[in-house]
């Protein structure tokens, strides 16, 4: 990794892993410019762990228990007050990366984060219209004034107290191995959302349920472009308007009492005999 001046700040990226050894590599070979790379693994089952280390990076394993939480554990392992946060399926473009450190030979001066818009490639194709992008987030910030707040593990963003700016460039996200992995993953998080929503006293609606769905395909593709990106364009948003009935759902079921998962199998009663031993 190369090393700034003594005199600008250090900056350490923070990343959070799990069964990532196919993506991994990309992203932390794009994080040359930073002077600390820490990666916190949830005990990870394949490559990832030895190839974050041979890429110099500092693993600590910790069990996960939601991506906020993971990701302010991995921001308050760093040596440095500056961090940078990504997840696996991101990395930095040299646009962005050119960015980052011009704004670091100035100090940050006054700054306490930068928010950039975020790409993403969806099926071969970068999306650039709809509700994908641009998708601006905050991911570079001064840690003492700021981090992964909150009690809510999905969706998390990170806030900080003074002044944001923006940073040129994109970073680049490759989110979805498969339309499986896509399906699978939009599911999980709107149960995630839908049991978080309830838990706040937030309810749904028979109307919200037609209606939200519809609203969000209308908007993403029509009112902003999303139709620009072809076919791709198109499958997003079906896909994101699937993920808003589905919590919608979840949540209306849950606030009438009906379950949205399959119930936990009870355990083993270890007083009776184990017939595999006898």
């Amino acid at each position: 990794m190369t090393t700034p001046m003594d005199s600008a700040p250090r900056i350490t990226a923070c990343v959070i892993t799990l069964n990532e050894a196919d993506r991994l590599g990309d992203c932390l070979a794009s994080l040359g410019f930073c002077d600390e790379i820490v990666v916190v693994d949830s005990f990870s089952a394949d490559a990832t762990v030895a190839l974050a280390e041979s890429f110099g990076a500092r693993v600590q394993q910790r069990h996960f228990d939601g991506y906020r939480s993971q990701k302010q554990f991995a921001v308050d392992l760093a040596s440095h007050a500056w961090v940078l946060c990504l997840d696996a399926d991101e990395r930095v473009s040299p646009e962005l990366a050119a960015s980052i450190q011009r704004a670091r030979d100035g100090g940050f001066s006054g700054v306490a984060g930068y928010r950039f818009a975020r790409l993403s490639n969806y099926f071969g194709r970068f999306l650039r219209h709809g509700n994908a992008y641009p998708d601006r987030v905050l991911r570079l910030f001064d840690r003492r004034r700021g981090g992964w707040r909150g009690d809510r593990e999905v969706h998390e963003s990170a806030t900080v107290d003074g002044r944001v700016e923006r940073l040129g460039g994109d970073l680049l996200h490759f989110p979805y191995r498969s339309l499986q992995n896509q399906l699978h993953k939009t599911q999980a998080y709107a149960r995630m959302m839908a049991t978080h929503e309830h838990a706040r006293g937030k309810r749904a609606s028979l109307a919200k349920l037609v209606l939200a769905p519809a609203w969000r395909f209308w908007r993403g593709f029509v009112l902003r472009g999303g139709f620009l990106d072809g076919w791709h364009g198109l499958v997003y948003a079906y896909v994101r308007a699937n993920y808003v009935r589905q919590k919608t759902m979840m949540l209306w079921l849950l606030e009438h009492g009906q379950p949205v998962v399959d119930p936990a199998a009870p355990s083993p009663d270890k007083t009776l005999p184990d017939e595999r031993r006898a």
